[in-house]
């Protein structure tokens, strides 16, 4: 297992990225089984019914753009802004972008938002608040970029909290994950993923850190037996 200061993490994790971008959407939807387009897209439905008329949506950590773009596809009245570290994903992000015209495309950290406090309607994060070198950090910064009654949502990868489950979950995600995701080359960039999901919070701890930070109105959802959960709070 990796072990990482937090000044080391961000350096890190920016590296893998940069590394695997081209080849970042095929690996994922080896690894989740073609799953992901399932989770990602119950929090396209939750921002697509619960965003107000012609407001603005902030998605940290974008990586290569699949909720920015599907989100901004489905409610054009929307302002949605993508926003990475990483220029290799932003350039991957924006080769699919289909000419929609609400989208905007920021590089930026996720530690310090270059965008304006209270602008947004909504923030979200997708498998991304696990990369980050500080999660209170990058959940605070998105509640002071949002409005006040806007939504945080928070869709990622655990582990799950049922002790049946686990050795499954950590044989598939340990050994066969970075193997069907990265094969040989990038199989050490893979393994990653796993590894941050091992030292990411669990749940439960996630929900205590929204209730810390204020957020009220807190709700989860569960998919895959706890393996992945979104989770929202209001401001």
């Amino acid at each position: 297992m990796i072990s990482l200061k937090k000044e080391q993490k961000s350096e890190y994790v920016y590296n893998i990225f940069q590394t695997i971008s081209h080849t970042y959407d095929k690996g994922n939807n080896r690894i989740s089984l073609g799953l992901q387009k399932y989770w990602k897209k119950l929090l396209i439905e939750k921002l697509k019914t619960e965003t107000k008329n012609n407001g603005s949506v902030l998605d940290v950590c974008c990586g290569t753009g699949d909720i920015t773009i599907y989100l901004a596809e489905k409610r054009q009245d929307l302002t949605v802004t993508g926003v990475d570290f990483s220029p290799a994903m932003l350039e991957e992000a924006k080769k699919k972008k289909k000419n929609l015209k609400n989208i905007k495309w920021i590089c930026g950290d996720a530690l310090s938002l270059p965008v304006p406090d209270e602008n947004y309607s909504a923030a979200c994060i997708s498998f991304g608040l696990r990369n980050t070198s500080d999660y209170e950090q990058t959940l605070s910064q998105m509640i002071k970029v949002i409005k006040k009654g806007g939504t945080i949502y928070c869709l990622d990868s655990f582990v799950p909290d049922n002790i049946l489950i686990q050795p499954f979950y950590k044989l598939y995600f340990k050994y066969i994950m970075p193997l069907l995701g990265g094969g040989k080359r990038n199989y050490k960039e893979y393994l990653w993923l796993y590894e941050s999901t091992h030292e990411f919070l669990r749940k439960q701890d996630l929900v205590s850190l929204y209730e810390k930070l204020g957020l009220k109105e807190i709700r989860s959802t569960s998919k895959m037996f706890g393996a992945c959960v979104l989770i929202q709070g209001k401001k």
